[in-house]
């Protein structure tokens, strides 16, 4: 018998399964909506959250307090703003109908506090609508190439982040060293990879251009249950050596530091002069004056008689010389001429 119930347990179990995904989405949503008087009592214990938030926020949170409490009270969720140490509060009351709902304004009161306007973070009251608050401050040491690592999360104009918003319908908004974002469960955990291989030194574009395949491919209903591996890009790291900055040659350190320079009385003291009298001292400084003097009068007088020395004659060249030679030849020739002449006649 115990055989047969097990058989009987599994075959109801396929059939349920196969009665499920025949069923539509709607349907099926409507069925697991929780609404007001699903809760047969009030909730025995009171929970509570605290979330501190910055100074800055709070002329924001002041002007928009009244917004937060009617958007609450639907849910019988109770808050209280705290100016003085700077903190926001909520809590379930006995009109609390829904308790996750708590959670949800926990999460509320996080994403005022990360600077996302209050019409945006409302949304996360939704049931389908999830949030995570990235921290990336600790992901990179070096604060400037924290900051353009960060930049590239936006890029120019902002563009790279309304492409992701739009990828994965969520919704970004980067401020400080936190990343807040809300939208579908399944989606935070494309922005998560996304903003964490950003601050890891791998660039947005890649995976912008990966989650594009995929929504492409999910169009086609015949490539449901294959893997797209096949489809999808593959990115080689390139390592590009960087130019190594010259390093100059270190100075060797010395045990003990220089000497110092010696003043004006150590030379005095070294030399004698210090011990000397006014008066000699007097008549030695004349003394150098005048042997000064003496040397500067017969580096002039040289200058001066340099100026009658006649310079030095160049030697004669030897094309003056052969040139003198040319004339000689020449005489001797017409001589020659002449006496063969007169023979001649004779």
């Amino acid at each position: 018998m115990g055989k047969n119930t097990q058989k009987d347990g599994t075959v109801k179990e396929k059939v349920n399964a196969i009665d499920l995904a025949e069923i539509p989405e709607e349907e099926i949503k409507k069925a697991l909506q929780f609404s007001e008087g699903d809760m047969p009592g009030p909730l025995l214990e009171e929970s509570s959250f605290a979330t501190l938030f910055p100074k800055y926020r709070e002329s924001y949170l002041r002007e928009i307090w009244p917004l937060m409490s009617k958007s609450l009270e639907k849910h019988g969720i109770a808050c209280q703003l705290d100016l003085v140490e700077g903190s926001m509060t909520v809590r379930t009351t006995r009109k609390t109908w829904d308790p996750y709902v708590i959670l949800k304004a926990r999460d509320l009161i996080k994403l005022l506090a990360r600077s996302v306007p209050f019409p945006q973070a409302v949304k996360i009251l939704d049931d389908e609508v999830s949030c995570e608050v990235i921290k990336i401050g600790n992901i990179v040491s070096n604060k400037e190439r924290f900051v353009k690592r960060r930049q590239r999360l936006l890029g120019p104009n902002g563009n790279t982040l309304k492409a992701i918003e739009l990828l994965t319908e969520c919704y970004i908004m980067i401020q400080g060293s936190t990343v807040s974002a809300m939208g579908p469960y399944g989606s935070l955990k494309d922005v998560r990879r996304i903003v964490e291989d950003c601050m890891n030194n791998v660039h947005p574009i890649y995976h912008i251009k990966e989650l594009m395949i995929r929504k492409e491919l999910a169009k086609d209903p015949k490539l449901a249950n294959e893997s797209w591996d096949r489809f999808l890009p593959r990115f080689k790291k390139r390592n590009i050596k960087q130019k190594k900055p010259k390093i100059g040659k270190k100075r060797k350190r010395e045990l003990f530091p220089p000497e110092p320079m010696p003043s004006k009385v150590d030379l005095q003291l070294q030399s004698g002069e210090y011990f000397l009298k006014p008066d000699e001292k007097r008549a030695r400084d004349e003394e150098r004056k005048r042997q000064s003097e003496a040397e500067h009068r017969v580096k002039k007088q040289a200058e001066r008689e340099q100026a009658f020395v006649a310079p030095k004659e160049k030697p004669a060249s030897s094309k003056t010389k052969s040139a003198g030679k040319a004339e000689k030849d020449d005489k001797d020739r017409m001589e020659a001429l002449k006496n063969k002449f007169k023979a001649q006649a004779q």
